[in-house]
């Protein structure tokens, strides 16, 4: 997807030798396309050799997000957005149709559900949603720092 896309609007200039790495992959809204994600992350992170602690994180972190859009939405498709910059990596996911007020992080949860955003808070520096440009579905996204020598 090009800059000032509904998953990232153009909020930033890049300053001249500035270098963002990008990757974008739309899967069905199934509940098998959660392991594709899971596998399209990991072959992309190894391409960008960012650490393994950051590695693991953002492919869990990936997996909730993707598992959430598929089961809270009514969504034909999910896009997955990875966005490395400045020893920091940005995942965003959107979906086509999301539940007023968006995704709530629950602080307690009796049952299998409703641990996913748990997760994500803990182990990324930041997240947060907001509703697409477009007007159809929701993008939730989580950022983490990654202690790779390559600034990605």
């Amino acid at each position: 997807m090009a800059p000032g896309s509904a998953l990232i609007p153009r909020l930033m200039d890049l300053s001249p030798g500035t270098e963002a790495l990008r990757y974008c992959f739309a899967l069905p809204a199934h509940p098998e396309s959660v392991a594709g994600a899971r596998r399209l992350t990991r072959a992309r992170l190894d391409l960008w050799q960012l650490d393994a602690d950051a590695h693991e994180s953002a492919i869990l972190i990936v997996s909730e997000l993707v598992t959430n859009a598929v089961v809270h939405t009514m969504s034909a498709r999910v896009v997955c957005e990875l966005r490395c910059l400045d020893r920091r990596l940005r995942i965003a996911v959107q979906d086509q149709g999301h539940q007023p007020g968006g995704p709530q992080l629950r602080r307690t949860s009796d049952d299998e559900h409703g641990r996913g955003l748990l997760l994500v808070d803990a182990m990324s520096s930041s997240w947060g949603s907001r509703d697409a440009c477009n007007g159809s579905g929701r993008i939730v996204w989580a950022e983490l720092p990654h202690g790779s020598e390559r600034s990605c």
